[in-house]
Order: structure tokens, then C-alpha cells, then sequence
């Protein structure tokens, strides 16, 4: 006999997509994210929020940035955590994603956390378990928290996003961070130029909103410069997009002589230094890469809080009321 409490009818709310939020649904986790800001600068990093809450992540490509900031996420929220990575798992015994998703959801989640390299997987499981799915990266489609992450880091840095130029250059046609980052840029008003040798221009550039240069002389006019690594990973074997990478170097690498020393430089990581990238501009005062990656773990809590409280509660004002010291220092016994 199952005496487990039936689920809520109410329909679940999902992070798919950075088009699943509209502006105002951005804005409000912005918000809730700078709320989250003093958390971290407290000597109890820890808040009862999620007490009682369970949040998997589950990722079936490698990851070192979003997979641990979600996982701390959930835990400075005071969620239970349930880590599962493909290797190792019965994944490799030939299970589907299907039922690895239906077992993991026999415990009750509220909230799965999934990376996977097929386009579409992270909806896909919304039909298969009860939890809210949050998608960390799903082939080269979307990664909606990193981008998240990257409008409060220009935010914070530039005080504002509207009337903004943002130059992503690299390989574009591989990356979900900049599908996502596009459509999340020109919701917040700002322009997005797209930077890089024709193969690695996806077609559909100006579909999305995005103008395309050719040429590394773009970079100069922009506010910020969002560069991309090649993702070899993800091109089809024996495929050839650049002639080598010493060439993409020399005439796609992002230099101190093509940038100027106001702009704004960022980088979703992993960074190839020396490909993509310079070490000196990595290394720069004008890198915000670090910044990105403090900002993935605030972001990432107020993903978080904002699925599991509702949009009706998780705004602001709930967030710094949660975060007030009061709280902290009343709930310091029950989270330590």
C-alpha cells in the first residue's frame, strides 16, 4: 500500500530554457541572487530556506563549475543533495535515461538538475518525474543558469544591461551558452554581435536577434567581450571548421592588442589559454572570469529558491528577509 502523500496538482515549473523567463522573471532573480550576497560574506555561510527540500543533480558530461555550484547551492539552502555522474552509474550497464530519471524520482526530488549531450533531454524528463527540472546544459542548445549568472555579472560590474554591446566571439555555432546568452542579452536590451570565421557563425544568427562580424576589429566597439572556447567535443568527427588551432590562434584569439582596457572580458570556462584567449587578457584587471564563477553559486541558490518558493514569494524582498541576520543567527544551531 502506498500511504506516501499524493502529489500537488498544481503544474510544475521548469528551467528549460532562458526563454521559459520573461524579463521581469530575469530581473526578479537577479534580485534574489544579490539578496543571497551577503550570505557569503558571513562567517555561517548557511540558510534554513530549503530545509527539508531534495535537490539531484545529475550530469551526464563532465563539469567542474556548475555541477559543484549547484550542489553547494542547494546545501548553503540547507537542502538534502544527491549527486549522480554517468560514469560509474548503471548508465553504464546500458540503462536509459528514462529509467535512470524514474528511479532517482521513486525518492521524491523536488528539483533535478540534469547536464546531458542530447539536444532536448532536459525537457524531455519534465514528462517522466514529478520534480522541477532545472537544465544545466543539454547539447548545444541551452545553458539557461550561465547565462543567468552572466547577466549578474555585467549587471554588477556595469550597474545595468539596457543599451549594452556585447561582442561573443569563438566558436558560436557549438555553444549553448551563447544561444542562451543571445536570447537572454537582447531581453535585457542589449546588443549582441556575434564575432568569428564564417563555420563557426550558426545560420540562424540573425533569427536570433544577433548581428555577425567577420572581422576581430568588432571587438573595439563593444562593452563587453564574451569569449568562446572551440568545442571539439561537439564537432562531427573529421570535420574541419579552422585549418589548425595555432592558426584560429593568431587570427581569432582574443589579444591584449584587440581589446581595450575599459571593456568588460568574460569566459563560461573551461579556458584554453593561448587558443581562445591570451593569458595576459585572462589574467587582466578588465577579467570578470572569476567574478562569473562567485556569481554561478548565488545565481544557482536563487534558481533554486525561485522554483521551490513561486514566483508569487521568491522576489527580493522574501529573499533578504530570509538572508536578514536575524534569521541567520535564530537558525545558526538547526543549519551549522
Amino acid at each position: 500500500m502506498d500511504v506516501r502523500p499524493p502529489k500537488s496538482s498544481t503544474k510544475r515549473r521548469h528551467l528549460i530554457s532562458i526563454t521559459d523567463l520573461e524579463r521581469a522573471d530575469i530581473e526578479r532573480i537577479l534580485q534574489t541572487a544579490e539578496g543571497f550576497e551577503s550570505v557569503m560574506r558571513r562567517d555561517l555561510k548557511k540558510v534554513p530556506t530549503l530545509r527539508g527540500r531534495t535537490v539531484m543533480t545529475v550530469f551526464f558530461e563532465a563539469s567542474t563549475r556548475t555541477s559543484s555550484s549547484f550542489e553547494l547551492a542547494a546545501k548553503r539552502l540547507s537542502a538534502d543533495t544527491i549527486s549522480l555522474k554517468a560514469a560509474g552509474s548503471s548508465v553504464d550497464k546500458g540503462e536509459s535515461l528514462r529509467d535512470t530519471v524514474q528511479t532517482l524520482s521513486a525518492y521524491d526530488p523536488d528539483v533535478i538538475v540534469i547536464r546531458h549531450p542530447a539536444v532536448g533531454a532536459a525537457g524531455m524528463i519534465t514528462a517522466w518525474t514529478d520534480a522541477h527540472v532545472v537544465n544545466a546544459g543539454d547539447g548545444t542548445h541551452q545553458h539557461p543558469t550561465q547565462c543567468l549568472l552572466d547577466l549578474y555579472t555585467i549587471q554588477a560590474a556595469l550597474g545595468g544591461i539596457e543599451g549594452l554591446h556585447v561582442a561573443i566571439v569563438g566558436d558560436v555555432l557549438h555553444s549553448r551558452v551563447a544561444r542562451s546568452n543571445i536570447l537572454g542579452l537582447r531581453t535585457m536590451g542589449a546588443r549582441v554581435t556575434l564575432v568569428g570565421p564564417p563555420t563557426l557563425i550558426p545560420r540562424d544568427a540573425a533569427a536570433l536577434g544577433a548581428e555577425v562580424s567577420h572581422s576581430m576589429d568588432a571587438l573595439q566597439a563593444a562593452d563587453v567581450v564574451y569569449v568562446l572556447r572551440m568545442q571539439r567535443e561537439r564537432m562531427a568527427p573529421g570535420a574541419s571548421y579552422v585549418p589548425s588551432l595555432s592558426e584560429y590562434a593568431a587570427v581569432w584569439g582574443v589579444t591584449p592588442a584587440r581589446v581595450r582596457p575599459s571593456q568588460l572580458v568574460m569566459h563560461p570556462g573551461p579556458i584554453n589559454r593561448g587558443v581562445e584567449i591570451a593569458p595576459e587578457v585572462a589574467g587582466s584587471a578588465a577579467s570578470r572570469i572569476v567574478d562569473q564563477v562567485r556569481a554561478g553559486l548565488v545565481v544557482r541558490m536563487a534558481v533554486l529558491y525561485d522554483l521551490l518558493a513561486g514566483p508569487g514569494k521568491a522576489d527580493a524582498e522574501s529573499a533578504l528577509r530570509i538572508v536578514s541576520p536575524e534569521v541567520v543567527s535564530a537558525a545558526g544551531q538547526e543549519v551549522a
